[in-house]
């Protein structure tokens, strides 16, 4: 078990899948710090390979929202608030990664595409140490953001998806509804 652990992620809404990332990290570390990534408008598609999270309907929680529901899903599966950190993850400005996630940590990843590649390849010019938990084709991956975002637009089963605390969060805070408003906008402007 290494001292300290950084693991990242969008979060764009955080489900099951993402819980088991999470808990496989944090098991290898004592402190994990987990970046939240395209914390703001400003980070954005900043860079070519990354193709996630350029439209507003990809991204419609905050990252205070985000926070919360990793905050209270890490709390709620027995984590202590003593051994994470949540803090901004500036994937698409690599150099800026260390000013939040500490440098002589071990970066945990998932590889699962060629965007997954590419992060790979930032963190280790970087000089970060880095492991990779598991590779997995994108067919083997498991449900993902996209699919709770639109499982919560076409107004199928999506609490099954995700920690109980993140449902309750997302329906107590209205952001289910937003989801499927931006989904809706999306769509409209796509067949114009």
């Amino acid at each position: 078990m290494v001292e300290t652990g950084v693991i990242h992620g969008r979060f764009q809404v955080l489900h099951l899948k993402h819980m088991e990332y999470l808990l496989a990290a944090k098991m290898r570390c004592k402190t994990l710090y987990i970046g939240i990534t395209h914390p703001d408008e400003l980070y954005l598609g900043g860079m070519e390979a990354d193709r996630h999270g350029i439209r507003k309907s990809d991204n419609p929680l905050t990252y205070l929202e985000r926070y919360q529901m990793i905050h209270d899903a890490l709390i709620d599966f027995g984590v202590q608030r003593n051994q994470f950190e949540i803090v901004p993850f500036p994937i698409s400005r690599p150099d800026y990664i260390t000013q939040y996630a500490p440098k002589d940590a071990t970066y945990f990843m998932s590889i699962c595409d060629d965007w997954g590649e590419k992060k790979y390849q930032i963190f280790t010019d970087l000089g970060l140490k880095v492991e990779v938990l598991w590779r997995k084709t994108e067919e083997e991956r498991g449900v993902t953001g996209t699919q709770v975002r639109a499982a919560i637009a076409s107004g199928q089963d999506w609490q099954s998806l995700v920690p109980r605390t993140v449902y309750e969060y997302m329906v107590r805070n209205g952001i289910d509804e937003r989801v499927r408003k931006l989904s809706m906008l999306t769509d409209m402007a796509e067949t114009e």
